[in-house]
């Protein structure tokens, strides 16, 4: 799926980005430690994944590759699909690996003084953002693949999208998500289902139920037929 524009990519990512700097910059010990969409982290944790997220981001703008692009910004999460993740290397040690990697950012977060952690989100995002606008190499490599520059900020503003559905379910008042960063989940989806949503599904309910994030009713196994069974298709 070549089609994506740079120009809309970087924008989702700034506008995704800003997002999450918005709706957790200020808050208390408290709502930090409110429960998310994601098993056994609070909105720190998801907040700490996302910070990880954005050091790559920065480490990636500035590692261009001279190899063939591999991935582009649907296929990059077909490793992500709970099946692949599960039987990674026929021994679990997909499973263990998620496991390590959530008990290790649950203490991480933990570590940070309230208001720090945001503090050092906001600033890694925002010079992120920066480093893809600034960025002029083709394709840039990263967790062992080579991406164009759009695909892999595309990669970037899904995930962020995702996970601000996941830390804002516990805090009302949040703002509503960024709709041109949900509208690129939706075509992660469309692309690995090999054929579009239902049309009852806004974009938000499109990204809960895609990922697993909420469950299937009859009245979606009904339209989705035999797709029903490649869901989720991302977690």
């Amino acid at each position: 799926m070549s089609d994506l524009d740079r120009a809309a990519a970087l924008g989702a990512l700034d506008a995704a980005y800003q997002k999450v700097t918005a709706v957790t910059t200020g808050l208390g010990e408290a709502d930090l430690m409110r429960p998310t969409r994601c098993a056994g982290w609070a909105v720190a944790d998801v907040l700490y994944h996302q910070l990880l997220d954005a050091r790559r981001a920065l480490r990636t703008f500035a590692s261009p590759s001279d190899a063939p692009v591999d991935r582009d910004d649907v296929s990059y999460w077909r490793a992500y699909a709970p099946a692949e993740v599960s039987a990674a290397d026929g021994n679990g040690a997909g499973a263990d690996e998620s496991a390590a990697h959530a008990r290790y950012v649950r203490i991480a977060a933990s570590a940070y003084p309230p208001g720090t952690l945001a503090w050092e989100w906001s600033e890694t995002a925002a010079a992120a953002c920066r480093a893809a606008r600034a960025c002029r190499h083709q394709a840039v490599t990263t967790q062992g693949h080579v991406l164009t520059v759009t695909s892999f900020a595309a990669t970037l503003a899904v995930e962020a999208a995702v996970h601000y559905l996941d830390m804002t379910v516990e805090l009302p008042g949040a703002p509503a998500p960024d709709p041109a960063s949900l509208t690129l989940v939706r075509r992660v989806l469309a692309g690995l289902l090999g054929a579009p949503l239902p049309g009852s599904w806004d974009d938000v309910t499109a990204a809960l139920k895609g990922t697993g994030r909420e469950l299937l009713t009859g009245e979606d196994r009904r339209a989705l037929g035999p797709s029903t069974g490649k869901f989720p298709l991302f977690a």
